[in-house]
């Protein structure tokens, strides 16, 4: 059972110099039917998003301030928002914190490793291309093994 063994990746989040406080990981598990993504984030902004748009990005770093190197997000297959291979479904902030578990086959594992993952500061509404125009990136983390 995935529960009772180590991720086969994992992206620890930090914020930017703007949203420092924010901090958290995610991890993935690879089974056979997907990947269950588990996402724990801590302080949040007090802003009147509850929902944070949440993404795996295609860069490599998040270095920078706003994390320019993170580029857009992950889409090998050119699809129109929301059915990027990246795109999550939000996180639903409570008193500043996040938790959050569910299971994709949008991809695997192995095709994220090296990639980010991007905490928005506001609401991605899963219309506007080419990213649901879900604000300013507050938080990142690069995706490494396990």
């Amino acid at each position: 059972m995935w529960q009772n063994r180590r991720p086969d990746a994992r992206a620890v989040i930090k914020g930017g110099k703007k949203f420092a406080p924010v901090c958290g990981q995610v991890l993935f598990y690879q089974t056979r039917n997907g990947v269950i993504v588990h996402a724990s984030v801590s302080r949040l902004p007090d802003t009147k998003a509850m929902f944070y748009g949440f993404h795996i990005h295609e860069g490599e770093s998040c270095e920078g301030e706003g994390f320019p190197k993170t580029g857009g997000h992950y889409n090998p297959e050119k699809q129109p928002h929301p059915l990027h291979d990246g795109d999550m479904p939000p996180l639903l902030s409570c008193s500043g914190n996040a938790y959050m578990e569910f299971r994709t086959d949008r991809f695997n594992v192995r095709d994220i490793i090296g990639k980010t993952v991007v905490i928005h500061g506001g609401t991605d509404d899963f219309r506007t291309q080419p990213s649901g125009d879900a604000g300013e990136k507050i938080a990142c983390g690069v995706i490494r093994r396990g």
